[in-house]
């Protein structure tokens, strides 16, 4: 396979923070109800937080700086490695912060 590609990776640490909720769940929680009631039904009584897509989810995490590189498209089972190599070479990786986790994997002429 001739070409390239250019990798996108990020680094991961061991504090860093990642939960994923419901819509349903949040909506459920009293505090964020009547914070959303305030904000948008402000002085409107009886009123329900509906929603039609309940397992819609929302992400909270850690964010992130974004990495890239470019490669062989013949290393695309090495991808990983190679990744780690980068982040060493860069020395971006400490001791509670050295994980990878590929982002996007786009091709290019």
């Amino acid at each position: 396979m001739d070409g390239k590609m250019i990798v996108t990776y990020k680094i991961l640490c061991k504090n860093d923070f990642n939960l994923e909720l419901t819509l349903e769940k949040l909506f459920s929680n009293e505090k964020i109800a009547k914070m959303i009631k305030s904000e948008f039904a402000k002085g409107i009584r009886n009123i329900d937080i509906i929603t039609k897509e309940s397992d819609a989810k929302i992400k909270l995490e850690t964010q992130k700086e974004l990495y890239q590189f470019e490669v062989n498209k013949n290393d695309f089972a090495d991808l990983i490695s190679l990744a780690e190599e980068d982040a060493k070479t860069r020395k971006l990786t400490k001791k509670d912060c050295a994980d990878i986790e590929l982002v996007n994997i786009e091709t290019i002429d």
